[in-house]
């Protein structure tokens, strides 16, 4: 990790940050991240403890002259999207996140950086071990699993918490407060179907659709970006019918709450369509470069031959 991090400021915020993003924490893999803020509550002599599902609530007293206002419990989530770019070679369950400043930004290389919700709980672990910000009594609730079900959040029991007002750090807008929820369903689709051997000229091809932003699909879902599994299905829609076109193998994104950024297909066209297949794909790539050139710039179609 660069250490160009831990020096920007506020650096209370960033080196908390800098901290959390060292520490393994896909969603439902959360045994080590739990551990990691049981043991900084401990480490500041704060009340520390887990639920029944395994959310993380670390309490501080109110400073003087405040223990009259009302308590405050402060939330984030411990878990983030776990996505990376099919050519990173990176293992989300043992590894902590790459981060390094480009400019403006703070990046991970070829991860998710984690930043949601990584930065609010960050922000409550540097005014937790502040000792110059005054504030009322403050819960720190830090729940479990947002980014794939809600466990920790639906889960959590009536009673435990104290305090009277609730501000939850996850959010994108620091000037909006919202009300509400897109919601959500999943579905897992099974199909069978029968292989067929390799025809007699037959002309293979890989076809990689890389280089597109990504993002939430709750909170980007809305800006028109890109989605490699859609694009792909654009380049082999028709072509069954035009070119005898069969697929071997074809693989898109990886998470459910994610816009795929990456697809890679393995075909097979029948050889005496060649040259048709190839010029009718590029018109295609044209058009779909020419619709999203202004919000995916860096949009890569690839379309390599192999041995069939």
């Amino acid at each position: 990790m660069s250490q160009e991090i831990r020096n920007l400021e506020p650096k209370a915020l960033w080196n908390k940050f800098a901290d959390l993003n060292a520490v393994p924490r896909p969603s439902k893999k959360e045994e080590r991240v739990i551990e990691f803020m049981k043991n900084f509550g401990n480490s500041l002599g704060l009340e520390t403890f887990e639920d029944e599902i395994r959310n993380v609530i670390i309490r501080k007293p109110a400073t003087a002259g405040m223990e009259n206002r009302k308590a405050i419990v402060l939330q984030g989530h411990l878990d983030m999207v776990h996505q990376k770019n099919a050519d990173t070679v990176f293992d989300f369950d043992t590894q902590g996140i790459d981060m390094y400043v480009d400019g403006d930004w703070v990046r991970a290389r070829g991860t998710t950086l984690g930043a949601d919700n990584g930065l609010g709980v960050a922000a409550i672990m540097a005014i937790l071990e502040s000792t110059e910000i005054p504030h009322p009594a403050i819960e720190a609730l830090f729940t479990i699993d947002e980014e794939t079900g809600m466990t920790g959040a639906l889960n959590l029991k009536g009673g435990i918490l104290q305090g009277q007002i609730l501000l939850n750090l996850d959010t994108e807008e620091d000037d909006e407060i919202d009300i509400g929820c897109a919601g959500g369903i999943d579905v897992t689709a099974t199909a069978e179907y029968d292989e067929e051997e390799t025809p007699e000229g037959s002309v293979g091809y890989t076809i990689t659709v890389k280089g597109l932003k990504g993002g939430h699909s709750g909170m980007d879902i809305h800006k028109g970006l890109g989605n490699a599994n859609k694009i792909m299905n654009r380049l082999l829609f028709d072509g069954f019918d035009n070119f005898g076109l069969q697929i071997a193998e074809i693989k898109g994104g990886s998470l459910r709450n994610a816009i795929p950024r990456e697809s890679v297909a393995k075909v097979i066209i029948a050889e005496v369509y060649d040259e048709a297949f190839v010029f009718d794909m590029q018109q295609i790539v044209n058009e779909i470069k020419t619709e999203f050139k202004t919000t995916e710039p860096n949009l890569e179609v690839i379309f390599e031959k192999m041995d069939v």
